[in-house]
């Protein structure tokens, strides 16, 4: 009878400890459960991944993130790495209702047998899921009401989603060091390969991270302890777990995220645009795949040539020179390479398209082009006389040609080809400071809104960028046409949707379909026959006057020099049909190149990179619009060779109405041998 009425009394005890034990747990969900995030929304998880810049051809350049994550579905996971983790961080996963009771139990007794001072191990006893619910919606805060809401997330996960599922949300979200989130991007951080390619001993150090992501000195004694676990659950066997503990662990000594040295000035300047149009959460977290316009044998090419160049000039002198080069399609505006600088590491500073610079003579073919567009032929004759002085801006200055000589009258094309400055101050006081700026102010050069145009304006004393100067350049070969420069081809999300670049949609056709509305084009910068005559006066600067450095042996090529007052900076401009490349040389801080210095030197780049661009094409003159007609001229005199047969012989190019010079007068001609500046 008394074992009787005990066993009563006890089963009295239990039956109310398990109603109290429900109605605590009911009392605990009441208080801490309506007040917890909607956990519902891990049905469509898309966590933050990292956006990759590609080149033209398909390379990967680099990678933004602010957590470095490849998003690895449950199904391409081995099996071996699910395996590791569970038996490193949840032994009962796949039982376990969301909490682990036996965990806790285990864990209390641990524990309280190491604040004793036995030796036991110091254990928690968090499951995955509930780990996936911290991760996601609480804080790392140690409390009670911390681990409550845990434990009552944990439970609610487990109701709505299957165990994989949760897995999946584990594996890709949590920390496993150096930036790494996930096990797809661990994979790549540490070992440099995709997991599907992982060994079963770098799975084990994976699932050993997330006690200590960033302890790299214990990492095979942390890597042999999950090897273990996975022998212990059954998951390997001995003989596996001791072939993979001795294996080597070859972890990367340190990743970078720097790409090649010679693409970082163009991804930046991409970095910073998208960045302006797109927004950072964008960029870095929604794991964007971003085509690029960059040619990398272009960009190499540009990088080598600036950087031979510099190297050459810079051997044994501290103050270092800089420069930038930038190549692009003039019809597009594609740009297949850009350099800013000697190094990106010394300095982020991009002078292709940050560095505001007076351009010098590369000025002249806008002043030119408005002479040509008021009616001047490429034979009209210029006086190449001295000007006693220019008063501008409270000021009076002289004019002077780089050689200190005068010609007497000249050709208009004999000018500009050797870059003669007397001659173009008096073109431009002919038709008007105003109107021979202009030309490139139209032509993007200038701003609209420039101030103070003067003469001094049309022999470059005004600034711009590289990059501004290749783009007004460029209208002189693609019909006249402004065009902007394009970094990016397309984007594209994380799902393979369009987001911006360029992207072409197709429509399906249907009978009731209608054609669309044709785009306007803009007119024209500038009429079709005085830009053909402007780059064919350019395509003589280059065959013999101040741009001889750029030729390039079987390749049409046109361009300019340019250098400005005491050779502070120097520059080329060229183009052949399809390519056109700019190249400046100058000091951060503006100052005096040494003797010798000019821009035969960055026209001696600009022929470097593009020996490379042009190695496999076909040579392709420039396209003649019609109503031009070509006769052959005395270069020096502009008259009919026929009349004037002594010298060096061209072939010129006039519109209707335009016609070579008289024959000129022998002892008014000046007997001094033409010569190319540098201007």
């Amino acid at each position: 009878m008394k074992l009787r009425k005990v066993l009563r009394i006890l089963l009295h005890v239990v039956f109310w400890c398990f109603t109290a034990g429900i109605a605590a747990l009911a009392a605990l969900i009441f208080i801490y459960g309506n007040d917890l995030p909607d956990y519902r929304k891990l049905a469509t998880y898309a966590p933050p991944v990292a956006t990759r810049l590609y080149a033209a051809d398909g390379s990967l350049l680099i990678e933004y993130a602010e957590e470095r994550r490849v998003f690895i579905d449950y199904d391409d996971m081995p099996a071996q790495l699910v395996n590791a983790f569970v038996a490193a961080e949840d032994q009962n996963f796949w039982t376990h209702p969301g909490i682990d009771v036996q965990g806790i139990i285990r864990a209390l007794i641990n524990n309280g047998a190491h604040a004793l001072g036995f030796n036991a191990n110091f254990s928690g006893a968090s499951t995955i899921t509930q780990q996936v619910a911290k991760n996601f919606f609480l804080t790392s805060e140690r409390s009670v009401s911390r681990k409550i809401k845990e434990a009552i997330l944990a439970l609610r996960l487990e109701r709505t989603f299957s165990k994989k599922h949760i897995l999946t949300l584990y594996m890709n979200e949590i920390f496993l060091g150096a930036r790494a989130y996930g096990v797809g991007s661990a994979a790549l951080m540490y070992f440099n390969k995709p997991v599907a390619n992982l060994s079963l001993s770098e799975c084990a150090f994976l699932a050993s991270l997330p006690k200590a992501p960033n302890d790299r000195a214990r990492a095979v004694e942390r890597r042999n302890y999950v090897l273990r676990r996975m022998m212990e659950e059954g998951y390997i066997t001995r003989e596996e777990m001791t072939a993979a503990a001795a294996e080597e662990l070859n972890i990367n000594s340190g990743f970078t995220e720097q790409m090649a040295p010679e693409f970082q000035y163009f991804a930046e300047d991409v970095r910073r645009q998208l960045l302006n149009t797109l927004g950072r959460d964008v960029l870095y977290n929604q794991g964007l795949y971003i085509k690029t316009t960059i040619n990398p044998d272009l960009q190499r090419a540009a990088a080598a040539a600036l950087n031979k160049e510099l190297d050459a000039y810079n051997a044994g002198r501290t103050d270092k020179l800089q420069g930038a080069i930038i190549a692009m399609n003039p019809h597009t505006g594609r740009v297949l390479a850009m350099t800013g600088g000697r190094s990106f590491s010394e300095s982020s500073f991009n002078r292709a398209t940050q560095a505001y610079r007076q351009i010098g003579s590369t000025i002249k073919p806008f002043v030119y082009l408005a002479a040509l567009e008021r009616g001047y032929s490429p034979e009209t004759l210029l006086l190449d006389a001295p000007i006693v002085g220019i008063r501008e801006s409270g000021m009076e200055w002289k004019p002077e040609n780089y050689d200190k000589k005068f010609l007497g009258e000249i050709p208009l094309r004999l000018s500009l080809e050797t870059s003669r400055n007397v001659p173009t101050v008096r073109l431009a006081q002919q038709i008007g400071p105003e109107n021979a700026i202009e030309m490139a102010q139209r032509f993007g050069v200038y701003p609209a809104d420039l101030q103070n145009i003067n003469v001094a304006m049309a022999l470059g004393a005004g600034e711009t960028t590289l990059e501004k100067l290749v783009l007004g350049y460029s209208a002189f070969i693609n019909g006249g046409h402004v065009i902007k420069p394009q970094l990016v081809d397309y984007i594209q999300d994380r799902y393979g949707r369009s987001i911006g670049g360029n992207k072409v949609e197709l429509v399906e056709w249907t009978p009731d379909s209608v054609p669309p509305e044709v785009t306007e084009v803009a007119q024209p910068l500038a009429d079709a026959q005085s830009l053909y005559q402007i780059v064919s006066i350019l395509q003589g600067a280059v065959e013999r006057g101040t741009g001889r450095q750029a030729r390039v042996e079987g390749h049409t090529i046109a361009g300019k020099t340019g250098t400005t007052n005491d050779v502070k900076d120097i520059w080329f401009i060229g183009f052949s049909k399809n390519m056109i490349a700019g190249v400046y040389l100058g000091y951060d801080t503006p100052k005096p190149l040494a003797k010798g210095a000019g821009s035969h030197m960055a026209a001696r780049v600009f022929a470097d990179f593009m020996r490379v661009a042009l190695e496999n094409e076909k040579n392709q003159p420039f396209p003649i619009p019609d109503g031009l007609s070509f006769v052959r001229v005395n270069r020096r005199s502009g008259a009919a060779a026929s009349v004037d047969p002594d010298g060096t012989i061209i072939t010129e190019v006039f519109k209707v109405g335009q016609k070579p010079n008289p024959a000129p007068s022998r002892n008014t001609m000046d007997s001094s041998p033409v010569m190319g500046g540098v201007f």
